[in-house]
């Protein structure tokens, strides 16, 4: 037996466990998506239809679709750009010299990452109350007018941001800090000996070195923001207004609420493909800024 041989051996378990929980799940919910999966389907199998591209169809023809599409873009527009910036500034700032115990705000900062979205959630529900929260407190302190945060139409979506860029932001820095510290000290060295500023310094050594993983974690945000869904359901049950609604809470509630599972499963794929557009383009983006 040749070594190729053994090395598939030794990895069948392992493609065996894929192929069972994640290819035959996903062939399934595909085959799904092309009937009319519902509640009595799952009463009776008989009940069941091959309608062919009609859910897709339908969906496209769907306001609600449509307006939760449009509202998970602009949660990751706006998400995606502030997640980052706050990461690439708390690394910055953790990695800097002159910030003591450094490894105390590595592990502070992280901490948000690993706890319980439902129990954040809860919390950040009674810090953006509209009479009793702390926020609101803050901004009368400046003698600004509180806001209904998740019962406004306009702020719902701008506080659901706030909060995942909070919850979500220490997981991008560990990556930012592990590239920071992998820039050679030489150009550092080098630059402040020829006179630059820090600002200088920063946009000629640090963000060239830094582009490949920024650019990463782009990605990697943006790939997770477009399943927006426990904040919303924990928040604002998608209001007011459906100015939440996600395409995963929408998905969620064509399977869960209205056993539609055909729909869902249809909304899952077009979900699935917008996320690989959007990937497709920010690797021809991040090929296009890497080539000599």
């Amino acid at each position: 037996m040749r070594a190729s041989h053994f090395g598939w051996l030794f990895a069948a378990p392992a493609l065996v466990i894929i192929g069972v929980f994640f290819f035959l799940p996903v062939l399934g919910a595909l085959a799904l998506s092309l009937t009319d999966f519902d509640l009595y389907a799952l009463a009776d199998l008989r009940n069941l239809r091959f309608v062919g591209l009609d859910n897709y169809w339908q969906l496209m023809h769907s306001r609600e679709f449509w307006g939760a599409l449009g509202n998970t873009c602009y949660f990751v527009a706006l998400g995606v750009p502030l997640s980052v910036l706050a990461s690439l500034l708390t690394a910055l700032l953790v990695s800097s010299r002159l910030t003591r115990w450094p490894a105390l705000f590595r592990t502070a900062l992280f901490a948000p990452v690993v706890t319980t979205v439902v129990a954040v959630a809860l919390v950040w529900r009674y810090l953006l109350h509209t009479r009793y929260g702390l926020l609101n407190w803050a901004l009368g302190a400046l003698g600004v007018h509180p806001l209904d945060w998740l019962g406004d139409p306009h702020w719902a979506m701008p506080a659901i941001v706030l909060f995942a860029v909070w919850k979500n932001f220490g997981y991008n820095m560990i990556i930012l800090i592990a590239a920071l510290q992998a820039v050679p000290e030489e150009l550092h060295e080098a630059a402040r000996l020829d006179g630059a500023s820090f600002w200088q310094e920063f946009v000629r050594v640090t963000l060239p070195a830094l582009r490949p993983t920024l650019l990463l974690v782009a990605i990697l945000t943006a790939a997770g923001y477009f399943q927006l869904f426990a904040e919303p359901f924990v928040m604002t049950q998608g209001g007011p207004l459906q100015s939440t609604m996600s395409v995963v809470y929408l998905m969620y509630d064509q399977a869960f609420k209205w056993w539609n599972l055909g729909t869902a499963s249809a909304v899952a794929f077009l979900l699935f493909l917008i996320v690989l557009v959007v990937t497709a383009l920010e690797m021809r983006f991040l090929r296009r800024i890497e080539a000599p």
